[in-house]
């Protein structure tokens, strides 16, 4: 997909999201409409969902895709470092990146997208793989940084 018609299509999403939102202030329903939208509308995305920080652990949340890990190695894969570095984290191989945490095996890139509650700590982070490499860049990253705003 063209980066431009890329754009377009989450602007429509984001849209889409916002006004689906309005019907319940629960952010484990919008994490679930979220997965399933996302999913839904980009071809790239072989899995998409939400990884909830509780108790000091990363639990699997509301997704799309294969079966999920239940609970991530604690400091371990693309989803701690998204954690740890408070930021979004673009992997264009997720086989070179040290300790990734293969749920799947057909995942080949990554994107993660820290979640933040109303008092601004991260509460979850949202986690799309691709089972191509290169599949994420700055279009997604300012997307999904945007939808995670709207979570909480």
């Amino acid at each position: 997909m063209e980066s431009e018609q890329k754009k377009l299509l989450y602007e429509q999403v984001i849209k889409q999201l916002q006004e689906l939102f309005l019907k319940t202030g629960d952010p484990i329903a919008h994490m679930a409409t979220t997965a399933a939208v996302l999913y839904h509308n980009f071809d790239h995305y072989f899995w998409c969902g939400f990884y909830r920080l509780i108790d000091g652990e990363l639990t699997v949340g509301p997704y799309q895709g294969s079966p999920a890990c239940q609970v991530l190695k604690k400091d371990t894969g693309v989803c701690w470092a998204g954690i740890k570095g408070g930021k979004t984290v673009i992997v264009a191989d997720v086989h070179r990146f040290p300790g990734h945490i293969a749920c799947d095996s057909r995942s080949a890139s990554e994107i993660v997208v820290p979640v933040r509650n109303r008092k601004g700590e991260i509460a979850a982070v949202l986690d799309v793989d691709s089972d191509k490499k290169d599949q994420f860049d700055e279009t997604d990253a300012s997307a999904l940084e945007k939808i995670s705003k709207i979570i909480f």
